[in-house]
This record gives C-alpha cells, structure tokens and sequence, in this order.
C-alpha cells in the first residue's frame, strides 16, 4: 500500500487510467467482431459499414498507444481481405 499522499494518488490515477484503457480496448475487439459477423454473414453492406467503422476505431486505439502500430495494420489488412473476398 502506497505511504505517501503522492503515492496514493499515483495509484487512483492508476488505477483510472487501466480502467479506462481497457474499456477501449474492448471497443476495438468489439468493432473488430462486428465486422466478421458481418462477413459471416454475407452482407456486403453492413460489413462495409461495419468495416469503415472499425478502421476509425483501430487507428484511434493505435493513436493511443493502447495497441502496436503493426498490430493495427494488420488488422486492417486482413479484416479488408476478408471483405475483398465477400465481393
């Protein structure tokens, strides 16, 4: 347990901030499977939108620094191959 004032409120900030990071990571996961619903599914339509939605996401979440620059192109990449495919 933190001793210090500074130290307990480092640690609220902490404590904050995983909070918070972690509800938009589950954004991106979540974007991410509504677009393979999507193709799933077969609709062109919705997994374009769907797509459109979750490449915004992915590059905001990148921004961020709560995902590596590599992984977020990847998911683009393959998620658009999936879609290219759906065509």
């Amino acid at each position: 347990m933190a001793n210090t004032a500074q130290a307990r409120k480092r640690a609220r900030q902490a404590d904050a901030h995983r909070d918070h990071n972690n509800a938009q990571r589950t954004r991106f996961k979540t974007a991410v499977k509504n677009v393979k619903v999507a193709i799933a599914k077969g609709d062109k339509t919705v997994a374009q939108a769907a797509y459109l939605q979750a490449v915004s996401l992915i590059d905001k979440t990148q921004g961020k620094d709560l995902i590596h620059k590599n992984k977020a192109a990847r998911q683009k990449s393959r998620l658009n191959a999936e879609l290219r495919k759906l065509a």
